[in-house]
């Protein structure tokens, strides 16, 4: 009774230390043993994270409509005069929470695959930047942990830099989806919001950008070293813009987390995909990882596969706020040029051979 007490008195401290340390002490017929249980938490953590970026929005939409039809309309209709109110707050900065963001969870989640983040270089607090994460997998995964976590440590390796991670306008429509988001330092990758970070919010703020996008997610899986860039230069001229520098992230591994189904370019499934890319901003991909309970089925928990997230050196980027065609496009190559070296650096210690090239479309 005293170890179930302890237990039970771990998970309402909520230190991962302390709730292991507790559950360790059960009698075997509760958990056979640290190593697995660790295991365990990891496993849910990221199940966890897939399913409320998948499912958490739509959930709580229908909770909030069936609670009109009943005696708790009242709490509904609060929620909804409240979520008016605040329509406007992810666009002027989120409201993020250094608790949600250091929760015990994210280190579990972290150690799941594992994932590591990497600095190469200092980044000036006095400073903005606009950080360009490639590749994008098929949930970004090593942007998440690493840009909307403190579990990889981004403050103390970066002090004084805050970052931002952009992700799709639509989810912030979602009840309580949009506070879970915001908890975290994510926002919408608009113009008003990112405007906001980079010209109403002092100096060091870091916004993440997955360059890529939609696009980019058909075309990852394991083995694949492709970014979508050639004609992605609007976060180019965005930074002229508001003078923030340029910095280019990748993350290895990152397309090893799920294997996908890759439809060729003018078949029916690849037109089907564009369309819902074009009306819903994302495009619905065909993948599966592992499944719950054992690692050789399928299902939708990822691959405990490593990622490693490289923050390359800062290209400097004075403030234009009409830059012609020329001038982005040169800061562009610039920023290819640096890509390319930061990928051609690093690739032989996690996993590629010297001759395995990033390819750029």
């Amino acid at each position: 009774m005293k170890t179930i007490l302890a237990a039970y008195s771990g998970v309402l401290k909520g230190t991962g230390s302390s709730i292991l340390s507790a559950l360790q002490d059960l009698p075997s017929a509760f958990w056979p043993c640290r190593s697995k249980m660790e295991k365990h938490l990891q496993v849910i953590s990221v199940l966890q994270w897939v399913i409320s970026f998948l499912a958490l929005g739509a959930a709580c939409t229908l909770l909030l409509l069936y609670m009109f039809c009943t005696d708790c309309w009242v709490i509904a209709a609060m929620y909804i005069a409240w979520l008016i109110v605040d329509w406007n707050t992810p666009k002027q900065g989120g409201r993020r929470s250094s608790w949600v963001r250091s929760w015990t969870v994210w280190t579990y989640f972290r150690d799941y695959f594992p994932i590591r983040l990497i600095k190469t270089h200092n980044l000036l607090p006095s400073r903005n930047y606009i950080f360009g994460y490639h590749p994008h997998g098929i949930f970004c995964f090593g942007a998440f942990c690493n840009f909307g976590t403190e579990a990889t440590g981004f403050s103390k390796k970066f002090p004084g830099i805050k970052p931002s991670l952009a992700t799709l306008a639509g989810n912030f429509r979602f009840p309580i989806l949009r506070d879970y988001l915001m908890s975290g330092g994510i926002c919408p990758v608009n113009r008003n919001s990112i405007d906001y970070l980079l010209t109403r919010n002092g100096t060091g703020n870091a916004v993440v950008i997955v360059v890529g996008g939609a696009a980019e997610s058909l075309q990852c899986a394991p083995g694949m070293n492709s970014v979508t860039l050639k004609n992605r230069k609007g976060f180019v001229k965005l930074a002229l813009q508001k003078g923030s520098d340029l910095v280019p992230v990748y993350s290895f591994g990152e397309n090893e987390a799920y294997k996908q189904v890759i439809f060729e370019e003018g078949t029916y499934w690849r037109s089907l995909q564009k369309k819902f890319q074009k009306i819903l901003g994302f495009a619905p991909c065909l993948f599966h990882g592992r499944g719950l309970f054992f690692g050789n089925s399928w299902g939708i928990v990822p691959y405990s596969k490593p990622i490693t997230t490289i923050v390359g050196e800062p290209i400097t980027v004075p403030k234009i706020e009409d830059p012609t065609d020329e001038i982005v496009d040169m800061y562009h190559e610039m920023y290819i040029t640096s890509l390319q070296c930061l990928f051609d650096k690093y690739k032989t210690r996690f996993g590629l051979k010297e001759t395995d090239s990033l390819y750029i479309n």
